[in-house]
């Protein structure tokens, strides 16, 4: 690990009319962490992976990304900064194909220009191909390579979940953000998707920030976790230390983590 995080967030809120969703948010992540940020409905979890990804600009505090301030940039330039997300909704491309879904995603990182695609030429084509040649790598580790020609949409609901987050990594991110990855999941699917991420994660030398419900999965491969409620920082600690937080278990957890 370096001595400068990959993210540090300084005193971070963002304010509704209002309404102050995420008050003096603070984090720190360092490269090749996986770190959970959990909270009860409303606690402002998703707004803050969209104040990290440029969906919302930062009413107060700073957003420091490898040590470049990044408060104010669009979601896309976010995305070529090094940080990719999925959604806690389903965002697929439904009516392309499963491949097209992942191609999408890697045109960020296309070495071709628009000059050279309008008019034909061979880089294009070279191009074209090197896409599809590495949407399909992407598409064998999430064993969705079979399912390359059908539409999004006939995917299963779990499938889809794959695919979301196999189109996130095509964009090529050293900080990787998944929004309630399982839900929707069941016990086999959810043991499945803890087994992928810890995969993914060492392959591709991520780092990795979920916000997650199901603490088995959260208490089961995170390192670090933070604890929002209702858009405050309430505590933040390895898996045992937030466990045994008495504020937090009456703020969430209360019974629902298995010992």
């Amino acid at each position: 690990m370096t001595s400068e995080p990959l993210l540090r967030v300084t005193d971070v809120g963002i304010q509704f009319g209002g309404l102050k969703a995420v008050s003096n948010f603070n984090m720190e992540i360092n490269q090749g962490e996986l770190i959970g940020l959990i909270g009860p409905n409303g606690a402002g979890k998703t707004t803050s992976f969209n104040l990290l990804t440029g969906v919302y600009k930062p009413t107060e505090g700073d957003i420091l990304f490898k040590g470049k301030r990044i408060n104010g940039m669009a979601p896309y330039q976010v995305t070529r900064r090094g940080i990719s997300r999925t959604f806690q909704n389903i965002r697929l491309f439904n009516e392309l194909s499963v491949l097209d879904n992942v191609k999408v995603a890697y045109h960020s990182l296309a070495k071709h220009s628009v000059l050279s695609s309008m008019l034909r030429l061979p880089s294009h084509f070279s191009g074209e191909k090197e896409m599809e040649e590495k949407a399909m790598e992407f598409l064998k580790i999430f064993e969705l390579d079979k399912y390359k020609d059908e539409d999004a949409k006939n995917l299963a609901y779990g499938k889809q979940r794959k695919l979301e987050i196999a189109r996130a990594l095509a964009a090529g991110p050293e900080l990787l953000l998944l929004d309630e990855p399982a839900a929707g999941m069941n016990p086999q699917e959810t043991k499945e998707l803890m087994e992928l991420i810890a995969f993914v994660r060492k392959k591709f030398n991520l780092t990795i920030l979920l916000i997650e419900h199901d603490m088995n999965l959260v208490m089961g491969i995170c390192e670090r976790i933070y604890v929002l409620d209702h858009g405050v920082l309430l505590a933040e600690g390895t898996p045992e230390e937030i466990r045994n937080n008495p504020k937090v278990i009456e703020a969430y957890l209360g019974e629902e983590v298995d010992e």
